[in-house]
């Protein structure tokens, strides 16, 4: 599944249509809820882009990957919630708005954090002569492109006509959850001839790197004093990752199929233990009233 103008010009297309569908969801009441109480975000935020890229980069080197699936991981790992971890949260009583907020927070600021990381990891696995880098300059403009610009555009949307934007939003969530599993699909179906070996080498990484994000989340903000309910919502947002994001990186600005394979085999489990995620959470929260489970 090698770079064409299916990949080149419709991934950045299609996560520019879901990154709107985020901006929909949101107001400016709910960034003034933020400034009011911004631990959770603080938390939130500084575990999706700084622990999480650590925890992969740990991870590639206790298991001894290859350098091209140890950088996909690196990738999958910086990169921000999606809008499917919000939809994950709400059915698991978490903070709904929290999570939101944490997946434009992180996706804005992956515009610089993403670059930086994989380029470390890609002068740490294939050293500091290696031909192949990520574009810095490049992928912030595309970032910008995909990411701030159509949030932007949905808070606009959202302000002037909440109704069409709460019915495009449903909409817009599923068009998402559509788009990664056709890349998913077409990217194992161009590896298919090595898809045992390359889920051997990346299937126990990506199992881990979810489970220690989920398991980072839940920690981190309990430790900072989070309620149940936003410390289920950190944990989802490490959790659930905007694999579109990565596969985009690894397949239009990196161009490599075997880079992709981390995000794509994440992709997959996320789905089973974020409902695992889910169960728990209906069980912990449901046992205690919204008001206390908030200052639990």
């Amino acid at each position: 599944m090698e770079s064409g103008p299916l990949i080149s010009i419709g991934l950045p297309l299609s996560l520019f249509i879901i990154m709107v569908g985020i901006g929909m969801t949101l107001t400016l009441r709910d960034f003034h809820q933020v400034t009011v109480n911004p631990r959770g975000m603080v938390v939130g935020t500084i575990a999706q882009i700084m622990l999480m890229p650590l925890v992969a980069l740990g991870l590639a080197w206790m298991l001894g990957l290859a350098p091209a699936i140890a950088v996909g991981l690196v990738i999958i790992a910086a990169c921000p919630g999606g809008t499917t971890s919000n939809l994950f949260v709400l059915l698991a009583r978490g903070n709904v708005a929290l999570s939101i907020l944490l997946t434009v927070t992180a996706s804005l600021i992956t515009i610089l954090t993403l670059p930086f990381f994989t380029n470390y990891a890609l002068q740490l696995h294939f050293g500091s002569g290696a031909e192949i880098s990520l574009p810095v300059g490049k992928t912030i403009v595309m970032l910008v492109g995909v990411v701030l610009l159509p949030v932007a555009l949905g808070m606009i949307v959202r302000t002037r006509a909440p109704a069409l934007a709460i019915r495009a939003e449903k909409l817009v969530s599923l068009f998402g959850g559509l788009v990664l599993a056709v890349l998913i699909l077409g990217l194992l179906y161009g590896i298919r001839d090595r898809i045992g070996e390359l889920a051997a080498q990346a299937g126990l990484a990506a199992l881990l790197l979810n489970v220690g994000g989920i398991v980072v989340g839940i920690v981190t903000s309990r430790l900072a004093g989070l309620s149940q309910r936003e410390s289920l919502s950190v944990a989802m947002e490490l959790g659930i990752k905007n694999g579109t994001i990565a596969l985009m990186v690894t397949l239009t600005l990196l161009e490599s199929s075997e880079m992709s394979i981390p995000a794509a085999v994440y992709g997959v489990l996320m789905f089973p233990i974020g409902f695992l995620l889910v169960s728990y959470g209906r069980k912990v929260v449901s046992r205690v009233p919204a008001a206390q489970a908030d200052v639990a």
